[in-house]
């Protein structure tokens, strides 16, 4: 089943105690972030008011005991959207409480993983991200009956893998 709008927002937040996403494509093409993205390629610093959605939902999460996590594939060099999304994005969503960790595949091959991003919720819900090669997004589908035990073990393959954001962007910055 396809999740757009109401049906997909409510995931976030009506789970009960976990959610985790894979994110696997080194550029997305979305259009909701396409000015930030040509403002950040343009060497602009996020405003100091700086403030999304997203963030309210993490700090939300986290006040009710939730925990929201993230794997972040990437290879070296970073792609220009990896790259912002970092500075833009993953340096305030860290702060709101989400949990989020880099695997870099530049130079191993890492864990086993699937083709395809996707959220997990509460480990029993899988809705598989849906991407065009450029990165644009088709949509989400609602997994009925997940291979459950696959989808724990990427998770877990990935996150045991990764090392936390923090690091990583303090060892990006330590290199430039």
């Amino acid at each position: 089943m396809r999740l757009e709008g109401e049906a997909w927002s409510r995931y976030f937040r009506d789970f009960a105690s976990s959610a985790f996403r894979l994110e696997l494509h080194q550029i997305y093409t979305m259009p909701g972030e396409a000015d930030e993205l040509r403002r950040f390629l343009a060497g602009e610093q996020p405003p100091a008011d700086y403030h999304y959605g997203w963030l309210d939902r993490m700090a939300e999460a986290r006040k009710n005991g939730k925990t929201v996590r993230r794997v972040r594939v990437v290879r070296r060099p970073l792609t220009d959207y990896i790259r912002y999304e970092f500075a833009w994005g993953f340096v305030y969503n860290v702060e709101a409480g989400e949990d989020i960790r880099i695997l870099d595949l530049t130079d191993q091959p890492g864990p086993k993983l699937p083709d395809h991003d996707f959220w997990m919720f509460d480990d029993t819900t899988v809705v598989k991200l849906l991407y065009r090669p450029d990165g644009t997004q088709e949509g989400r589908e609602l997994l009925d009956n997940p291979d459950l035990d696959a989808y724990l073990a990427w998770r877990d393959a990935a996150w045991q893998a990764a090392v936390p954001f923090r690091d990583f962007w303090a060892g990006l910055a330590s290199r430039v």
